[in-house]
């Protein structure tokens, strides 16, 4: 199980503010978007808006919703995953955004488009294509969709573009876009899914031509304080765990520089297991080597406040544990700014409060039944 740390450590630790850009979050705890499918129709209920906001009264200084689908037709695959455009969707949003918001928390929702992961037929719109930089699925085959074009490149930067507006317009505190795990933007900046010899393809630097103007046009839409958040990955779903955009520290600055140049004010870097180190020489885990490498806040995660049962079943029965005491290390030599919690958090929306008050002995332990309730 989580070891315990001495007395008032994690508190000391983890309740130092961090700015990114015009926000000031008041903790270093994020919340981990997770995929919920509570929104029938697209729309955040009370529920959602509930649900969101116990965890920012029990401390998450950041909340990062779920992916929300931007207004592009071919952007998702169900109608019970919420979307981040029309009128009722976004009211929902902002009735979400001000219940974080009463509770003492800061929000960003995360805007998503799924690319060629999208399967034929499948809502919200079952006539739309899948669409990917070159019509290929995570695996390398040819999946049944459409190789994006000069204009469908153009439409869906402008979904992202009137999706990150209506954020700010309707209170969230920034946005965060959603460049992992193999999906659309991710699908561009892989070498496994982008086949272009266009001039978004043909080697890593070009393959972040998308990200960057995609980045630069959210950029310019919303105020210059508002803070623009790039989550990104080198694993992808779908037990693609060993898949790599940057093979040095090298290449992933040749990567990184160009979206920070771009406007992403802070990096938010998917590892499966927070504590293992990104490249040979170097304990740095991935969230580490984006601070170091961009001079940007970076935001870590991985399996944190997981117990070890759980941690050897998900991941394998090698898998190491580390404790807490371990991320209050990192923390505390500033490898990385901010941890986002994902499972634990949302098996117990009091995590965070105990966390900070030392209690640790009340934490729940983490039940996949968890996934299938917005406790």
């Amino acid at each position: 199980m989580t070891t315990t740390p001495p007395a008032s450590r994690a508190a000391e630790i983890l309740s130092r503010p961090t700015a990114i850009n015009g926000l000031t979050v008041p903790n270093r705890i994020v919340m981990a978007p997770m995929t919920r499918l509570f929104c029938p129709d697209g729309i955040p209920g009370a529920d959602v808006a509930s649900y969101y906001a116990r965890r920012a009264a029990a401390g998450v200084g950041l909340i990062v919703t779920e992916g929300t689908y931007v207004g592009h037709e071919s952007a998702g695959e169900s109608d019970r995953a919420p979307r981040f455009h029309g009128a009722e969707q976004l009211a929902g949003w902002a009735k979400v955004a001000d219940a974080v918001h009463a509770a003492g928390g800061k929000i960003v929702p995360q805007l998503h488009h799924i690319g060629m992961v999208r399967m034929p037929g499948a809502p919200p719109y079952p006539d739309a294509p899948a669409v990917g930089p070159s019509g290929l699925l995570l695996d390398g085959t040819e999946g049944r969709g459409k190789v994006m074009a000069r204009q469908d490149l153009d439409d869906v930067i402008d979904a992202f573009v009137k999706a990150a507006a209506a954020a700010e317009r309707i209170g969230f505190d920034g946005v965060e876009l959603h460049g992992a795990h193999g999906y659309l933007i991710d699908q561009f900046l892989w070498a496994g899914t982008n086949r272009r010899t266009d001039a978004y393809g043909g080697n890593l630097v070009a393959r972040t031509k998308f990200a960057t103007e995609l980045v630069a046009a959210v950029r310019e839409v919303v105020s210059p304080a508002f803070p623009v958040v790039f989550r990104y990955s080198q694993w992808k779903s779908g037990n693609n765990y060993d898949a790599r955009l940057a093979e040095t520290p090298e290449e992933l600055e040749a990567l990184l520089t160009p979206l920070a140049a771009a406007g992403v004010d802070a990096f938010h870097a998917s590892t499966r297991r927070y504590w293992l180190p990104e490249f040979d020489g170097s304990d740095l885990n991935l969230a580490g080597w984006s601070r170091k490498l961009t001079g940007k806040p970076a935001i870590g995660v991985g399996s944190v406040g997981l117990d070890g049962d759980f941690i050897r079943g998900f991941l394998g029965e090698g898998a190491p544990v580390k404790g807490i005491d371990n991320l209050l290390d990192r923390l505390e030599a500033d490898e990385f700014d901010l941890i986002a919690v994902g499972r634990a958090l949302l098996q117990d929306p009091e995590w965070a409060a105990k966390v900070l008050d030392d209690r640790f002995e009340e934490l729940w332990a983490y039940d996949p039944a968890a996934m299938r309730t917005l406790n």
